[in-house]
């Protein structure tokens, strides 16, 4: 039997613990603030928490968070739900930066983290953005900033745009119809610890322009999980995500279309990323992965690097583990393109389908090395499309077939059916992955995380069949 948390058990869970000199600002109808202006920004501390009550029209307003939080008293915004779920939206058309703040970079993002002059904390930390709908930093759109002028959004604004901070966590949240959905920036390796979690992240990009994408991310340490990707807008050729960081953990999320759906390259402005001891090793595992007929690049995954500078490459290890690859390009489609021969990926217990003939299929673009074993692979698939010149290494116990046993593959329910050659067909986690990237989990359409009920060997893909056991439904607010 399942069982979900509700919104306000949650709050109590994450707020009954709050500091007794820490504020609570309702915004909103009928509320002590009728506009986001009138919260006092420059002066949060840690245990506030800022709450956005929906209503019927859109906010038009823009702001910095520059604040330090702590683990047990983060500085939260929080958008309040309407009667029938509707997130509060935030709007960056015609939106005014609200009075009491002074920050550079004002046309690159709709909320921004860090680099205010009012505040003037170094680095905010410990502040937690959830339940906003998002939407609209990008050009010809235009705000009015601190000064009261008139200014146009840059190709690269970002809904969530951090330009520095550690600790921080976006959930739960809308982001679309933004040059970048969120972007964060390394800042010299003093960005870290960022966690973006069960948001829903599509439609923005810049229609005609490779360089805006869903998401656009460099930090030491962070995590997606359990987000929904969808395309980027129609005519922008960016990526789905792409990101520069060190210590990258991609786990539990539905990424669907873009240029690629994950752009995993070097850190191109930041010497201490590519130092960094976790840069040279990354984790990608649980994910449902799906490349649409005419979706840009034929390559679901890149990794490595694209600066030209290729000493500063990713190089190192790829875990490509117990993810589903679906594509239904009439053409070729290739997993994933390794930039050089000092990449190597482990690729094992995936599932890897198309629905053109297995022929369409590789595994690589050429360099690198492709250790791979325990995969289900459409039979008649290749290699590469092309010579290899780095090695693919076949490890064995792949299954082979036609069709995986999918339980609703044209309703894209790509849970297992009951008796198929994909349960227990998996290996078991290599050491070295436990116990930070065992696969507790599983995605549950849309933007959830079930329990994943393993009953004897690990399935092969993203899913793990119930039976009786069932799978536990529960709310996302972080787990390790």
């Amino acid at each position: 039997m399942k069982s979900l948390l509700t919104f306000s058990a949650v709050l109590c869970f994450a707020f009954g613990a709050r500091p007794l000199q820490a504020a609570v600002y309702e915004v909103g109808p009928n509320q002590a603030l009728s506009r986001i202006g009138e919260v006092p920004w420059a002066s949060l501390q840690a245990g506030d928490l800022v709450r956005i009550h929906w209503r019927s029209t859109p906010y038009r307003e823009k702001w910095v968070i520059n604040a330090v939080g702590t683990a047990m008293a983060p500085i939260v915004v929080q958008g309040v739900p309407g009667p029938q779920g509707q997130l509060p939206v935030i709007d960056a058309e015609d939106a005014e930066t609200v009075p009491g703040v002074n920050f550079w970079n004002e046309r690159r993002g709709l909320i921004k983290i860090g680099g205010s002059n009012t505040p003037s904390n170094p680095i905010p930390q410990h502040i937690i953005v959830e339940h906003l709908d998002l939407r609209s930093a990008r050009p010809p759109f235009q705000f009015t900033n601190d000064g009261g002028g008139t200014e146009t959004y840059s190709n690269n604004a970002a809904s969530l745009y951090v330009e520095i901070g550690q600790h921080i966590t976006f959930r739960n949240n809308i982001i679309h119809n933004s040059g970048n959905g969120i972007f964060v920036g390394a800042n010299g390796g003093e960005t870290q610890d960022i966690l973006i979690q069960n948001n829903h992240i599509y439609d923005n990009g810049i229609v005609g322009r490779i360089f805006e994408h869903n998401t656009y991310t460099a930090a030491i340490g962070i995590i997606y999980e359990g987000n929904r990707f969808g395309a980027l807008r129609d005519g922008a050729g960016g990526n789905n995500l792409k990101d520069r960081s060190a210590g990258l953990v991609v786990r539990y999320n539905w990424i669907e279309d873009g240029n690629r759906q994950l752009d995993l390259v070097d850190a191109e402005d930041s010497a201490v990323l590519v130092n960094h001891p976790s840069y040279s090793t990354t984790h990608v595992y649980g994910n449902v992965l799906i490349e649409s007929d005419g979706q840009g690049n034929s390559q679901i995954l890149h990794y490595g690097g694209d600066s030209g500078t290729t000493a500063d490459y990713r190089k190192g290890d790829l875990y490509f583990y117990n993810n589903t690859v679906i594509s239904t390009r009439s053409g070729n489609t290739t997993l994933m393109g390794l930039s050089t021969n000092d990449e190597t990926a482990h690729m094992f217990n995936n599932v890897y389908y198309g629905t053109s003939n297995g022929g369409t299929l590789a595994l690589v673009g050429g360099a690198g090395t492709l250790e791979f074993e325990h995969n289900w692979l459409k039979s008649g698939w290749n290699d590469c499309h092309c010579s290899p010149t780095g090695a693919v290494i076949n490890l064995g116990n792949n299954v082979v077939g036609t069709v995986p046993g999918f339980n609703d593959f044209n309703n894209q329910d790509f849970s297992l059916a009951a008796s198929n050659e994909l349960q227990d067909g998996g290996m078991s986690l290599p050491v070295n992955l436990i116990p930070d990237h065992d696969l507790y989990r599983q995605y549950h359409r849309h933007q959830i995380i079930d329990n994943r009920p393993i009953q004897g060997s690990l399935d092969i893909g993203a899913f793990e069949r119930c039976d009786e056991l069932g799978c536990d439904l529960i709310f996302m607010d972080g787990f390790d």
